[in-house]
């Protein structure tokens, strides 16, 4: 995948669709992006190295009391709330080494936590603003048409808890086998080096509050890895690889991001305006909606979120429903969103393999039936 989105960015800018000064505007505005996206990885794989993930996987085998459909409901919750309140990024790259550590530690399939994971920090991403970095460049929008924090919390929150309910549901279904388990908990791990555990973890635990300061998330994820790596740097130098930088999704996001930015230069407002509508009722929202899901099933949520936005800026309805198409849409291919690079990226750390097949067939069960609830309950309300 990376390698394709970087074969697309340079041709973008070889062939001249791009131009110098525009590509420029493209790395300035995902620049915090790419800064959080390199932060956050080299947090979640120190933290790793320190057993943070580990223990509380541990802690939450104990919680469950040996039940598969208990640790579930746990994990579910957890995801929801980490999700909603920490970014759906967080979600993904915070709380998947704990299930994956979870499953390794107990000798369970570890597609059902992994699943739970990425979908509930895709279709749990509507409530706040906070949620999803989409949500935060929609907010500007909703500030132009003079709508405030309360007017986006109303159109938000019947959608929100719609796309919640389903995914539980469908995810219920599909791993209704694996929920019939038991397990034995096993013992706590041994720790190597306490203070790299318990500095690993303060900074785990600090970024959540830091996150929801309204500061650009950039600054807390690289302060938080900067302490880390200097913790690291005293302690056990050997852990300090290059491997930790997540150069492959930094490559696949600005080739993601370059494509779309040549492709907007050259009229995809208009054929996104005429594929995605412009009418009123359940059809005309469906419409718009899917549309955007598809946009970002394409070339990620962010991008397509950037080239829906003229699409959908009347009103706050449409915002919604581009929202709702580009939070949980995005669930059909392995790039779909920022937080699925980062969700496969500690499978592959933790030795999990999801292919695409898995992912794609899962995901066309779950889109269709959350985006039409979702939409529902916006056109409902």
């Amino acid at each position: 995948m990376w390698w394709l989105s970087a074969i697309g960015g340079i041709a973008a800018l070889v062939t001249g669709l791009l131009g110098p000064s525009d590509a420029l505007d493209v790395i300035q505005r995902i620049a915090p992006v790419l800064v959080f996206l390199v932060a956050v990885t080299v947090i979640a794989g120190l933290a790793d190295a320190a057993k943070v993930f580990d223990v509380a996987a541990r802690e939450a085998a104990h919680l469950a009391r040996g039940r598969m459909w208990r640790l579930w409901l746990l994990v579910v919750v957890l995801a929801t709330a980490l999700t909603i309140v920490l970014s759906l990024d967080t979600c993904a790259v915070l709380l998947t080494p704990v299930v994956l550590a979870m499953a390794r530690q107990l000798e369970i399939p570890p597609k059902l936590f992994a699943f739970t994971t990425v979908w509930l920090a895709g279709t749990a991403s509507m409530l706040l603003p906070v949620s999803n970095l989409t949500n935060l460049l929609a907010l500007h929008q909703f500030d132009r048409l003079g709508l405030g924090l309360r007017d986006y919390l109303g159109l938000s929150w019947r959608p929100a808890i719609a796309a919640i309910l389903i995914t539980v549901v469908v995810l219920a279904v599909l791993f209704h086998k694996d929920l019939r388990r038991s397990y034995e908990v096993p013992p706590t791990p041994d720790l190597d080096d306490k203070v790299l555990f318990w500095g690993s973890a303060a900074v785990c635990l600090a970024l959540g509050p830091a996150f929801v300061t309204g500061i650009d998330v950039a600054w807390p994820a690289s302060i938080g890895a900067l302490v880390l790596v200097v913790l690291f740097a005293v302690r056990r130098r050997a852990e300090l690889t290059w491997v930790l930088v997540p150069w492959r999704l930094v490559i696949t996001v600005v080739g993601l991001f370059l494509v779309v930015g040549a492709l907007t230069a050259h009229g995809l407002e208009g054929l996104l305006s005429d594929i995605a509508g412009n009418g009123n009722g359940l059809a005309a929202h469906l419409r718009l909606t899917g549309t955007a899901a598809l946009g970002a099933n394409a070339v990620d949520n962010l991008p397509a979120y950037l080239a829906m936005e003229p699409v959908a800026s009347a009103d706050g309805t449409r915002m919604m429903l581009l929202l709702i198409g580009v939070n949980c849409g995005c669930l059909l291919t392995l790039w779909g969103s920022l937080a699925t690079l980062l969700w496969r990226d500690r499978c592959r750390a933790a030795g999990v393999h999801i292919s695409w097949w898995s992912f794609l067939w899962r995901g066309l069960i779950l889109t269709p039936l959350v985006l039409t609830g979702a939409v529902l309950a916006v056109s409902l309300g």
